[in-house]
């Protein structure tokens, strides 16, 4: 008999307290031997409707119930039963081989299915299914936490509230203020703007800024071609405008990005998908892929856009509404960023009476009013006449989970688009704009000092 599934089966039987540690992440297949399966099987459906331990008898007498099993099945299964003696071990060591076991039974078993998928075997999956299939096998642990207890764990909060966290910083001023110091992981943000006043801009010149943080950058792009993001991205990182970079001799070119990637250790993948023909299911599994053939694990994730993106929960040509739809999208990709323990960043299109306004609102969210009950932080970007002629952008808060949204509700940040960058504006440029506090030393613990008397939200 192998000595293993014998030492679990044991005590399962004998140590109420390893039983209920190990017992919900063991599943029956991992039992190669049929008649270890069936104990098994009784055992766990035994926990499970009467929240004990099974005992030999009660296993003898439900396994003769069975129906779905002979008589020498039933004799081989009552000789192991007799076989289970309680014999003591060390819990630790009793979980830590009882955890390595189903991990290896878990990869075994994934292997298998994989080879039955690349031979046509299975026909319920596809072979797009073998990376999650082998990454759910690899990430077989006993994880036994199950909540937060608020008064035994008070320690661990404690803790938490003065651990710094991992956030993806901007090269912005005012950006890094209203987050805190950037977008914490686990996070949707995004950029409400009209049609050509800089949403794609702004997801670039921040990809191209982690990226030259040494971060590792993914870029979906759903409505430009991979060579048009990259083009952009070229013009803000190289410092040539974006009509110059197709006249670059080669030599200058390759001599450009050659010193680029000697000043940053991160990676910039750009991925295209057809528009509306992509969702979170799509996307998580490019993050396998990438994963298994590149080892390449994003620090942040950029959806160029998301009202473009489908739902992996509503059909396209479904008779769902658009609240409904864009709404579902958001959630499931905020539910990725939780998944992937990225911070997310995405945009979306104002309305048409949002179109050229001056004073957007939350309500000038097109589609879906559900979009912004999703995000953690929303922002507009406002163009017009005048500060297209002075190179700006403002920027108005609309929602904002990390710190008080009126504080530096409005802002101005400088855009040069033929090199596709943002940049900050001398103080003068934020005079009448931003909070009645801004003069005044801030931080991010401080509150406003001065009211908002007389200013427009």
């Amino acid at each position: 008999m192998d000595k293993v599934e014998i030492l679990i089966l044991r005590n399962l039987l004998y140590n109420e307290e390893y039983l209920r540690k190990v017992i919900p992440f063991i599943k029956p297949d991992y039992f190669e031997d049929p008649v270890q399966k069936i104990v098994f099987e009784e055992v766990s459906n035994f926990v499970q409707e009467y929240n004990q331990p099974a005992t030999k008898e009660v296993l003898c007498i439900e396994t003769e119930k069975r129906n779905d099993i002979s008589d020498d099945s039933f004799k081989k299964v009552t000789q192991l039963i007799s076989y289970l003696d309680e014999v003591p071990s060390d819990f630790d060591w009793l979980c830590d081989t009882t955890e390595k076991w189903c991990r290896d039974r878990a990869i075994y078993l994934a292997l298998m299915e994989s080879i039955a998928l690349t031979d046509g075997t299975n026909k319920e999956k596809d072979r797009d299914a073998i990376p999650s299939i082998l990454s759910d096998a690899l990430a077989v642990s006993f994880d036994t936490h199950v909540g937060h207890d608020y008064l035994l764990d008070y320690e661990a909060r404690y803790e938490s509230y003065h651990r710094k966290e991992d956030k993806i910083e901007f090269d912005m001023e005012y950006f890094n203020k209203i987050t805190k110091g950037g977008l914490p992981n686990k996070t949707l943000n995004i950029a409400l703007a009209g049609t050509g006043v800089g949403k794609s801009l702004f997801m670039c010149h921040v990809a191209a800024s982690a990226l030259l943080n040494g971060k590792n950058v993914l870029y979906i792009t759903l409505e430009m071609a991979e060579e048009k993001i990259a083009e952009r991205i070229d013009a803000n990182l190289l410092n040539v405008p974006i009509q110059e970079i197709t006249n670059l001799p080669k030599m200058m070119f390759e001599d450009k990005v050659t010193k680029l990637s000697q000043k940053t250790q991160g990676t910039l993948i750009i991925k295209e998908y057809p528009t509306a023909s992509a969702h979170s299911g799509h996307f998580k599994s490019l993050l396998n892929e990438l994963a298994l053939k590149k080892s390449f694990r994003p620090d942040i994730i950029f959806i160029d856009y998301l009202n473009i993106c489908a739902s992996s929960r509503y059909r396209g040509n479904s008779s769902v509404n658009s609240y409904s739809y864009i709404k579902a999208i958001a959630e499931e990709l905020r539910g990725l960023a939780v998944e992937a323990n990225v911070p997310i960043v995405s945009a979306t299109q104002t309305t048409r009476s949002g179109y050229g306004s001056s004073d957007v609102e939350l309500t000038d969210t097109s589609e879906s009013f559900g979009l912004p009950a999703t995000a953690d932080l929303m922002f507009a970007l406002i163009s017009t006449d005048e500060l297209e002629e002075l190179g700006q952008i403002m920027v108005k808060q609309l929602k904002n989970r990390y710190n008080d949204p009126t504080v530096y509700k409005r802002f101005i940040v400088g855009i040069d688009r033929a090199k596709m960058r943002l940049y900050d504006c001398e103080q003068t440029a934020q005079t009448d704009m931003v909070d009645s506090g801004q003069d005044e030393e801030y931080t991010y613990e401080d509150k406003p000092k001065k009211s908002f008397d007389g200013f427009k939200f």
